[in-house]
């Protein structure tokens, strides 16, 4: 099982490229399974989820190419409604395969999915949106079954706002009879993307960006050319590794506006922050103030960034709070970080992080995708070796982070 060893101490400096946004290649993939015609994606990370995805496409019988960072395509017959156990475990975005299926093949049969281990990451929203629309679903042997004789359209306003349910749904009312509402959607960037992407096919969908969504459906979706948006959570992950250095980095082919809450935290920590229309410049201070952060739906501070900003607090000046509120069990980066000598206080949903003169290298283990992305922030400040164990899971959402860590000076090596 492979292993990172980081040497802390270099202050990381230059300039490298942003990698298409794995959260929104996913659900965009998955449309694919909405057209009998080619859809040609661009910007696609090379990741295991991405990977792991196209193998599901692929098992449904979806043909597929990949020259570089493009994937094209074509489901123009889908062998099998199914999505089994053994491909569906590692990666909870396969739950996204379960509404186009029923939308086009008037069936599916969807293992229930698992993912990082960070909390309880119910489908239910999913299910009640599906049997608004007309679908019958229950649930046998761990898995959705869902079947319809054509979805109809609705009003959908589910309990919570959750991202996939979102994505599923709306993938689902393209195909539906009528009109579909979702009230109280996700509004984050990767759900707009999958918007634009939809519409580009031929789907009719007002209010992107905002908490409703109206979908009128139409009878068929035809081929498109997209472009995956940047991936915001390896930007603001990038630039906090050059925050805690004390150095300072320029990233291209970025999208800074889909990150406002996390420039204006490192804003507030001391950086001097510079945008374009596709670049962010950091330059980070001799040592960080430390900063409150609070977790919420976009266009609030994201979970996914919350494991980054642990790390800064660990080294800044001062004490700062983390509160987590969505997911219960985000925490678990917090002991590790402890291991390095962090001064980390946890009571319930929140931590109380009170910054140290120093981090020391430690064995660590990554227990979910972000918290390895907080423990490779972290390891760079730490003086002497870190070795970061169970890093599968940072290879489900940063594409050549060696290489990229590397080319901003890091002393960063894969141990296989």
């Amino acid at each position: 099982m492979d292993k990172l060893a980081i040497v802390g101490g270099v202050r990381l400096a230059g300039e490298i490229p942003v990698s298409g946004a794995k959260n929104a290649a996913l659900p965009i993939l998955c449309a694919a399974l909405l057209t009998e015609e080619p859809l040609e994606v661009e910007n696609v990370p090379h990741l295991r989820d991405v990977d792991t995805l196209l193998a599901l496409l692929a098992r449904m019988g979806v043909a597929i190419e990949r020259e570089g960072p493009t994937v094209r395509l074509q489901a123009k017959r889908i062998v099998s409604p199914e999505a089994p156990y053994e491909l569906v475990k590692t990666m909870r975005a396969s739950i996204l395969v379960l509404g186009p299926l029923v939308a086009r093949c008037h069936e599916a049969v969807v293992s229930l999915p698992g993912g990082c281990a960070i909390g309880a990451r119910p489908v239910d929203q999913h299910i009640k949106g599906l049997q608004a629309l007309g679908a019958t679903v229950r649930v046998e042997h761990g898995y959705i079954h869902a079947t319809t004789p054509g979805l109809r359209g609705a009003r959908l306003v589910p309990d919570l706002v959750t991202v996939t349910g979102t994505e599923n749904l709306l993938m689902a009312a393209c195909l539906a009879e009528g009109t579909t509402v979702i009230e109280n959607a996700a509004r984050e960037p990767e759900v707009s993307d999958l918007a634009r992407c939809l519409v580009a096919m031929g789907a009719d969908i007002d209010g992107i960006g905002t908490d409703t969504l109206r979908v009128r459906g139409v009878s068929r979706l035809h081929g498109a050319r997209y472009r995956v948006m940047p991936d915001r959570i390896e930007t603001g992950t990038y630039l906090c590794a050059a925050a805690i250095t004390g150095g300072g980095i320029r990233l291209t082919r970025a999208d800074p506006g889909s990150l406002e809450a996390v420039l204006a935290k490192l804003a507030e920590a001391g950086c001097r922050i510079e945008t374009g229309p596709d670049w962010v410049v950091l330059q980070a201070p001799a040592r960080l103030r430390a900063v409150d952060v609070r977790t919420a739906p976009y266009p609030g501070f994201p979970t996914d960034m919350q494991a980054q900003f642990m790390a800064l607090d660990t080294v800044a000046e001062g004490s700062g709070v983390i509160r987590e509120t969505i997911f219960e069990n985000r925490f678990m980066h917090a002991v590790e970080l402890q291991r390095l000598g962090a001064d980390i206080r946890i009571d319930g949903n929140t931590a109380v992080v009170t910054g140290v003169a120093r981090l020391d290298g430690a064995a660590v283990m990554a227990t979910d995708l972000r918290a390895s992305a907080g423990l490779v922030v972290a390891a760079l400040k730490a003086e002497g070796e870190t070795i970061i164990e169970r890093i599968y899971h940072l290879d489900r959402g940063y594409e050549r982070i060696e290489e990229k860590l590397g080319a901003l000076g890091a002393q960063v090596r894969r141990i296989r």
